[in-house]
C-alpha cells in the first residue's frame, strides 16, 4: 500500500476540492512526478504515464477553453481521469471546466483548485513527494551531526559505537540516530533519520536507555542529516598492513546509486576514538575544500628527494 495518498496532499497544500467525495481522496500517489498535459489534449495518449498527478495552469486552461470543443474535451478528460491517476490540480485559482466536473462527479475522481502559480505548485508537490517515498533502508549504527557533517559509523556489534557516540556528544556534536539508521534517497542524497519512537534517546549496556536531549540539552539531538562521511569502526589487528599516509585508494560506500566516503578506523583499548573521529571529519572537509593532507605530504617527499638527488648529482659534479 501507498505511503501516500491523495488526502494527504490537499491538507498538506490547503486545496479546495471541486469534484469527487471523501472516498476519492484515497487514491494511492506512487510517482514523485507530476503531468502537464499538452499532447493529451491534443488528443494524443500514447505512452502517457497515467499514475502522475496531473496539474492544469493557466495555459492549458486557456488552451481548453479557446481551441478545444466539447467532443475533444470529453475525450481528454475521460483519458486524464483514468483510474490509474490520483488527481487533478487547477492551478493560478482558474475556474474548472464545466466538461471536466461533469465527468470527475460521474467517475467519483478528484479534482482541486489552488491560487498558487502552476510553478509553485509542482515544486512543492514533487518535493514532497520526494521525501515521502524516498526509498529506504535500515542501517545497525550511528548517525550524528559532526562540525555540520553527517557521519555514519558503524561496526560490529561490541565495538563501543554507542559509547563513541556518547564521547562525540559531549564533545558538543549531535546525535541523530542510535542503533537504527534509517536511510533515505532523497533529492539525489542520502538522508539519515531514526524512528519516531527512538529520537532523542540512546542505549548503553549497563546503563540502559538514556534520553539524550535532557541530559545534553536540546543542542545535543538533530531530527536528521545528509550522510557524506562513512566510518567503519574494525578491531585493532597486529597483523593487518593499515593506510598510515592516506595516499592509498580512497574507498565509497555505494547506496541507491549515491557514493560517500569510507573510511576504516581501528579500535583499540586506549585509542580516543572521539578525537580521532573528529580529526577523520576535519580531514574530510578539507578535502571538500580541496586540500587533500596525503597529497600535501606525497608531494612535499617527492620534492625532498628532488632536492636531494639535485645536491648529489652537483657533489658528484666537484669532486670530478
Amino acid at each position: 500500500m501507498s505511503k501516500v495518498c491523495v488526502k494527504d496532499l490537499a491538507e498538506k497544500f490547503k486545496w479546495e476540492q471541486v469534484a469527487g467525495d471523501a472516498s476519492s481522496l484515497e487514491r494511492p500517489l506512487v510517482m514523485p512526478d507530476t503531468n502537464r498535459p499538452g499532447l493529451e489534449l491534443a488528443g494524443y495518449f500514447p505512452d502517457t504515464q497515467t499514475e502522475r498527478l496531473v496539474i492544469l495552469g493557466e495555459k492549458e486552461i486557456g488552451y481548453i477553453e479557446k481551441e478545444m470543443d466539447e467532443v475533444s474535451q470529453r475525450r481528454s478528460f475521460e483519458f486524464l481521469t483514468a483510474k490509474e491517476t490520483p488527481a487533478i490540480v487547477i492551478c493560478h485559482g482558474c475556474q474548472c471546466p464545466s466538461t471536466l466536473i461533469d465527468i470527475a462527479q460521474r467517475k467519483n475522481f478528484p479534482v482541486f483548485k489552488s491560487n498558487v502559480n502552476t510553478a509553485r505548485v509542482i515544486v512543492n508537490v514533487t518535493n514532497f513527494l520526494d521525501e515521502e517515498l524516498a526509498e529506504s533502508i535500515i542501517i545497525h549504527g550511528e548517525l550524528m551531526r559532526i562540525f555540520g557533517i553527517g557521519v555514519l559509523i558503524t561496526g560490529r556489534s561490541g565495538m563501543g559505537k554507542s559509547e563513541i557516540a556518547l564521547e562525540l556528544i559531549k564533545r558538543g556534536h549531535q546525535l541523530v540516530a542510535d542503533d537504527r539508521v534509517d536511510c533515505y534517497h532523497i533529492h539525489n542524497s542520502l538522508v539519515g533519520r531514526t524512528t519516531k519512537l527512538l529520537e532523542g534517546f540512546m542505549e548503553l549496556r549497563g546503563v540502559g536507555v538514556i534520553n539524550i536531549s535532557k541530559m545534553f540539552g536540546v543542542g545535543a539531538y538533530a531530527s536528521e542529516v545528509e550522510i557524506q562521511l562513512h566510518i567503519v569502526l574494525e578491531p585493532f589487528n597486529d597483523s593487518m598492513e593499515y593506510d598510515r599516509v592516506g595516499i592509498e585508494e580512497k574507498e565509497y560506500t555505494e547506496m541507491f546509486g549515491e557514493r560517500i566516503l569510507k573510511m576504516r578506523i581501528p579500535v583499540s583499548a586506549g585509542r580516543p576514538m572521539g578525537v580521532i573521529i573528529e580529526s577523520a571529519v576535519s580531514n574530510y572537509m578539507l578535502m571538500l575544500a580541496g586540500s587533500d593532507s596525503a597529497k600535501e605530504f606525497e608531494d612535499r617527499v617527492l620534492n625532498q628527494i628532488a632536492k636531494n638527488k639535485e645536491a648529489e648529482e652537483g657533489d658528484e659534479n666537484d669532486e670530478s
